[in-house]
């Protein structure tokens, strides 16, 4: 994907990008940002931690490396899509019956680029609210699910579901803990979150 050589690519393109933007006249129109570019942009600015990944194997060295980075090696975790089970149980780390789990690992609906935020739904969450739900999350999550606004990802999960429509829809935007009062944060709850992002394109 383009983002992927942006950020990848050589300095010389990151100081070409520099003198353009010095250059651009304040009234030259607002250029529209690809959808995944827009999503990288605003969800690292909501604080979120993403890692791309080209196949299975560099999600599971991945999600290795988070563990390590954060030694939730022989802790307990919980996950609620039996797809996902194989990278806990590879890694000896306990998801049944689990009473304090030490991080969340699940999947989503959609990525949100407008908002750089994650759509989740009764099929990752089931009941919980994510005040419930443990501050460390690592998501899994592919570049097929990449959209828009929330209006495209409810009309996603409203064509993929048809009529088993899931419940407790509801997204995930804050990434880091607010240092002073905000109002625009009030009421929503802060992750630290890691994004596993699968090239499925």
């Amino acid at each position: 994907m383009s983002l992927f050589r942006k950020i990848f690519g050589s300095s010389n393109d990151t100081s070409k990008s520099d003198k353009e933007k010095e250059e651009k006249s304040p009234y030259t129109p607002e250029v529209k940002l690809p959808i995944d570019e827009m999503f990288m942009l605003n969800f690292k600015k909501n604080g979120g931690k993403f890692i791309y990944c080209e196949n299975l194997d560099e999600i599971s060295d991945n999600f290795i490396n988070i563990l390590e980075e954060n030694d939730w090696f022989e802790k307990d975790a919980i996950c609620y899509d039996s797809r996902l089970h194989y990278l806990l149980d590879d890694n000896k780390i306990e998801h049944k019956n689990v009473q304090q789990p030490s991080f969340i690992l699940s999947t989503c609906e959609n990525l949100i680029a407008d908002e750089g935020c994650i759509l989740f739904s009764s099929n990752q969450f089931r009941h919980h609210k994510p005040n419930d739900l443990p501050t460390n999350m690592i998501v899994f999550a592919t570049t097929s699910q990449l959209v828009g606004n929330k209006s495209d990802g409810l009309r996603f999960i409203k064509n993929k579901y048809d009529k088993e429509y899931p419940s407790n829809i509801t997204t995930i935007k804050y990434f880091e803990e607010v240092k002073e009062e905000d109002f625009l944060h009030y009421g929503s709850c802060h992750k630290n979150l890691y994004l596993l992002l699968l090239e499925d394109l």
